[in-house]
């Protein structure tokens, strides 16, 4: 019988606030129980502008801790509510001065898995994070959920291929990466960067994009969302470059062991050899 997970991921537009942002997202959740899907990943630092187009020490205000916070909260009810497994990227603060960028992992039945930091923290115009974000100090964990291993990998993270291949190697079978890119020279990174990287790790990823511009920066971010499978095809259409979507597609998890047994990529690793890509 077919291993078929139902999956979502949603690109929205800010409405200009939070509570309003929040209820925007959560209606999409709702929408994509209703029509079935059984996982569901927001858009990074869904809850919010990116505000990392400047560096203004209002913003500190968006973040919360996880689990304890409101938005996690709240997540928790409403992946219970929907049976979903949900993918929450929030900003997260640990404690004073201590602050990610992070996304919590909820299981179907509402219960708090764990977390992923995102490891790899730009620092250009336009994406001024380390004035917000310290690195990610959780490795990249892989989450036994409902509909099966799961892992998260957060925007810039993307163009680094060691993170994409650890969680292969944690065992991943579907990995998201929600994101805000602006259009330029990243358009065509995104539509080369996640379909490589799903055929080298030979699992399926679901990349993010939010969609429009905001009141803190030229940046003009332009959705394309997609899901891709482990041959580096996109399932189904991208999402529009300019307009909300929510984005469902049934993801057949049993093409990942079928893809491994053609092309043995874990086999024919050579870690003794790749000594030299870690040395200091």
């Amino acid at each position: 019988m077919p291993n078929v997970v139902r999956a979502a991921i949603v690109q929205t537009a800010w409405t200009g606030d939070q509570d309003s942002m929040i209820k925007k997202n959560v209606d999409y959740a709702r929408q994509a129980a209703e029509q079935g899907a059984q996982v569901m990943c927001f858009q990074e630092l869904f809850y919010g502008p990116y505000f990392c187009q400047v560096q203004e020490n209002e913003h500190f205000a968006y973040a919360e801790p996880i689990p304890d916070g409101p938005t996690t909260k709240l997540m928790l009810d409403l992946a219970k509510e929907t049976g979903m497994v949900l993918i929450v990227p929030i900003f997260e603060m640990e404690q004073a001065g201590f602050y990610y960028n992070t996304a919590a992992v909820i299981d179907a039945d509402g219960t708090y898995l764990g977390k992923y930091r995102k490891n790899h923290i730009p620092h250009v115009k336009g994406f001024w994070e380390k004035f917000y974000f310290r690195p990610g100090n959780l490795g990249y964990p892989v989450f036994d959920t409902a509909v099966g291993k799961i892992g998260v990998y957060i925007c810039y993270d993307r163009h680094f291929p060691e993170g994409w291949r650890a969680l292969g190697l944690n065992g991943a079978k579907i990995v998201f990466n929600p994101s805000a890119v602006d259009r330029g020279l990243s358009m065509h990174l995104w539509n080369l960067e996640q379909p490589a990287s799903a055929v080298a790790n030979e699992y399926f990823i679901g990349a993010i994009n939010r969609v429009g511009k905001e009141e803190f920066g030229d940046n003009d971010f332009y959705g394309s969302s997609y899901f891709v499978d482990p041959r580096g095809q996109i399932v189904g259409d991208s999402a529009s470059d300019t307009e909300e979507e929510l984005v469902i597609r049934d993801l057949d998890l049993d093409t990942v062991e079928e893809v491994r047994q053609q092309w043995a990529f874990y086999r024919d690793r050579r870690p003794d050899a790749y000594q030299d890509l870690v040395a200091p």
